[in-house]
């Protein structure tokens, strides 16, 4: 009976993903990833026919979890709340929660690893990063759409670029976190987009008490 290499090929990625994460694809031989992941030369080889498939392997594997996890957390938040914004605001706090649990070795961003070293990838392997954040953005960009319907910014606010900047804060929380060494980072900037989600949306006096977004229309509440 044939053995299933499922075990040894996911031992791989996960040697080569950790150090990816420590000092970069390039600075990461193959070598390297055989001695973590504890296999063979021919063990490797079998599962992948070049360093680049495996990269390949690693960001598909990546972007397929990532976006497994949006949807968890937005059905979940879906669950909660009939409320589009409430449920990006949900959804947001569930990622805080998660990640709030992290802690050394302090967290890192394969998507960020790869598009620093961008010359290294084929073009396939660099479009199933621009997927997975064009997904990610349009996602969240939707329940934005749906809540400006119900309520009113108290800037002047591109809904695109509002949906990215949850991108934004997490790439760069794994930055400042590495360099503070503070796995916290993260959680605390999912926790500042929330934040200011509410702030936004939030009537222009909120020193009377706790801050509720404004609607537009009572009338227009979500059902």
């Amino acid at each position: 009976m044939a053995r299933d290499g499922t075990a040894t090929r996911t031992a791989i990625m996960d040697a080569a993903q950790a150090l990816i994460l420590e000092s970069g694809f390039a600075a990461t031989s193959v070598d390297a990833v055989i001695t973590r992941a504890g296999i063979t030369k021919g063990s490797f080889f079998y599962h992948f026919k070049t360093k680049a498939d495996l990269a390949l392997a690693l960001v598909q594997r990546d972007a397929a979890h990532d976006l497994a996890m949006l949807d968890a957390n937005m059905n979940r938040a879906e669950g909660l709340s009939r409320d589009p914004l409430q449920q990006v605001l949900i959804c947001m706090g569930l990622y805080e929660e998660e990640l709030d649990k992290l802690t050394a070795p302090y967290p890192g961003c394969l998507y960020a690893s790869f598009i620093y070293e961008s010359q290294l990838f084929d073009e396939n392997t660099l479009a199933v990063t621009r997927g997975v954040f064009d997904d990610w953005t349009a996602r969240i960009m939707g329940k934005l759409e749906e809540a400006m319907k119900f309520y009113r910014p108290r800037l002047p606010v591109d809904l695109k670029s509002l949906a990215e900047m949850s991108l934004v804060q997490a790439e760069g929380a794994y930055i400042l976190s590495k360099v503070q060494r503070d796995p916290k980072a993260v959680a605390a900037q999912f926790r500042h987009y929330r934040n200011y989600l509410e702030l936004l949306f939030a009537p222009a006096d909120i020193n009377s008490g706790s801050v509720k977004p404004a609607r537009l229309d009572a009338d227009a509440t979500p059902a």
